[in-house]
């Protein structure tokens, strides 16, 4: 059976699409678009590729090989061993409200059980919705920083707030007590890089909203290299788990939740099938990692357990 140049070429392009996009990510424009890109696309050229091949008869191992590279790196193989935990963490952007009610949220965030509570874009829309949300949980502690609010149903310690550079969000730093022993809550949605203006062009842009998040993400990097303790870092960090972003945090904060204890292509994003809410911690094993239903929201509820 001849060779097909179709299939290699198939092969090698999610190689060099999946290097770049890890490696070099958001050092250039344009590999900022493949770190950022659904890694399911990768995978749909791979049937008209094998259906070439099936007809010119030739080999298809080549694209055989490409399209399982590119379902791993879009996390279809995923899966990890899973135990219950001791501690319980829900992370969530709510999107301010708009899509669901104090009561349903209540409830998602009451069936979760967990013990810290991480809610991005919690700057309700209508004005009564965070009093009637909180009436909604007795037993959690609430702490705001801008638009990020974290529940704790563990002792509070110490309450930190730190500016986001570029935009009006703050970092929520929430010192509580756990065994007996401070733990460091991070709580944070960083901007996104705007990459809807390649289409038109922009990319002074797309330039700006990628240097304004190198600036958020010092401001991570500099609470983490001064916390003392476990540390766990939770929230909508508008990041692939891939590119130079996603391994500077997980080399401060420790190992992606996700990576260590959970299953499947885990997406909180549905509406892009991607992964961009994550949890990393420090001095902490998470060993169950799940993504919830749908509570209202454009992204999914992430819970983690940890030991």
């Amino acid at each position: 059976m001849p060779r097909s140049r179709l299939a290699w070429a198939y092969l090698l392009g999610v190689v060099l699409i999946w290097a770049l996009g890890a490696w070099v990510g958001e050092r250039t424009v344009y590999t900022l678009l493949l770190a950022y890109t659904p890694p399911l696309l990768w995978l749909l050229p791979a049937p008209l590729v094998l259906a070439w091949c099936l007809w010119r008869r030739r080999r298809l191992g080549p694209v055989l090989l490409g399209a399982l590279l590119a379902a791993g790196g879009a996390g279809l193989f995923h899966w990890n061993f899973q135990r219950g935990g001791e501690l319980r963490v829900l992370t969530y952007n709510v999107r301010s409200g708009t899509q669901t009610t104090p009561a349903r949220l209540a409830g998602a965030i009451g069936a979760a059980n967990a013990d810290l509570v991480l809610l991005q874009e919690a700057d309700f829309a209508r004005p009564e919705f965070h009093a009637q949300l909180v009436s909604l949980l007795p037993g959690y502690s609430v702490t705001r920083a801008a638009e990020v609010t974290t529940l704790s149903r563990l002792p509070l310690q110490e309450v930190q707030r730190y500016d986001l550079p570029l935009n009006r969000r703050e970092v929520l730093l929430t010192r509580v007590s756990w065994q007996g022993e401070p733990l460091n809550v991070v709580n944070a949605h960083l901007g996104t890089v705007m990459l809807s203006s390649l289409l038109s062009g922009d990319l002074k842009r797309v330039r700006h909203t990628r240097n304004a998040r190198t600036a958020q993400v010092g401001v991570l990097l500099d609470i983490a290299a001064r916390a003392q303790g476990p540390l766990l870092l939770g929230g909508d960090l508008n990041t692939p788990p891939r590119g130079r972003v996603y391994r500077q945090l997980r080399a401060a904060y420790g190992p992606d939740a996700h990576d260590r204890a959970g299953r499947g292509p885990g997406w909180t994003f549905p509406g892009l099938k991607l992964r961009i809410d994550h949890q990393m911690s420090r001095e902490l094993r998470a060993v169950r990692t799940r993504v919830l239903p749908d509570a209202g929201s454009d992204h999914l509820p992430l819970l983690v357990e940890y030991r």
